[in-house]
Formats: C-alpha cells, structure tokens, sequence
C-alpha cells in the first residue's frame, strides 16, 4: 500500500515469557519519534466509528492496545503529493503496529469484531482544553470517499 505523505508504520514485536509479554509502543530513539506532549486510551464499542477529525499542530502516535481497531486515514491537504489518497490499518492484538499521523491528515477509527478496541496515543503536544486543536468531520462526510460498513469477501 502506498502510504499517505508523512504517515509511517512500524510493525511492534511482542516478546513473549512464561510469565506474558512485553510490547515496546514507542521509543525516543526510533525515526517516528519526534517529541512527546502526552500519553492517553481512547476506547470505542463494536460498530463504533470515532470520527473523522484532524490536527493543525499535533503529531498522533497510535496503538493498538485492546481488541482490533481500523483506522483510517484521508489525505485532504491541497499541497500534498498523496491529496486524496485513503489508507486503511487494521491494528491491535492480532496486528501490533504503530501508525504515525502527520498534521493536517484527516483520521478515525472504529472497533471491528464483536469486542471493545483500544488505542494509546502518544501525540507530540498537550491537550489544550482553552483551544483544542482538534477540527471534527461526520463520519458520514460526503467529502470523505469512504464508507465505514464491514466489507465482506
């Protein structure tokens, strides 16, 4: 697949004991690190979309953590070599990877299968509750040639 200008995946490595495993999500010393502002879960139910939305300023660092999520990426920006191109990642238990979303990518995700899903974000800035940098788009959106029904066969 060809990627969306910006974006960048890193398959995770799961090291796995007797007593479990571990999974590194992000580290200061990969190429997709650029600065940390915070750490936080967002969690969606089966069948939920969360989205669309996109950030001016902020960098996402997403996770899968819980369950199987599918994200979803637009590329909407006029300057971009990608602009109108969609990218689609199935992450989560049964796929550990990491998915890095530049500014300005519109982004969503929805829990696939019959479980909740979670995602950690790691975004390169604080939350800001004065001025969120967040800028919300119906999932639903005609300018978003895409379609979040499960597609069968």
């Amino acid at each position: 697949m060809m990627l969306i200008d910006g974006v960048k995946t890193r398959q995770l490595r799961r090291v796995p004991d007797e007593r479990g495993f571990l999974t590194e999500m992000l580290r200061s010393d990969w190429e997709e690190f650029e600065r940390f502002g915070q750490a936080y879960i967002t969690a969606a139910y089966p069948g939920v979309v969360k989205g669309w939305h996109y950030h001016k300023k902020q960098t996402d660092h997403f996770v899968g953590v819980l369950g199987m999520s599918k994200v979803v990426l637009f590329d909407s920006r006029d300057n971009s070599p990608t602009k109108g191109l969609l990218n689609e990642f199935f992450i989560g238990e049964q796929n550990p990877m990491l998915v890095k979303i530049p500014p300005l990518v519109i982004h969503g995700y929805k829990a696939v299968g019959d479980r909740m899903s979670a995602i950690m974000n790691f975004p390169t800035e604080l939350y800001n509750y004065q001025e969120p940098d967040e800028f919300r788009i119906p999932p639903d959106s005609p300018d978003i040639p895409y379609d979040w029904a499960v597609k069968l066969g």
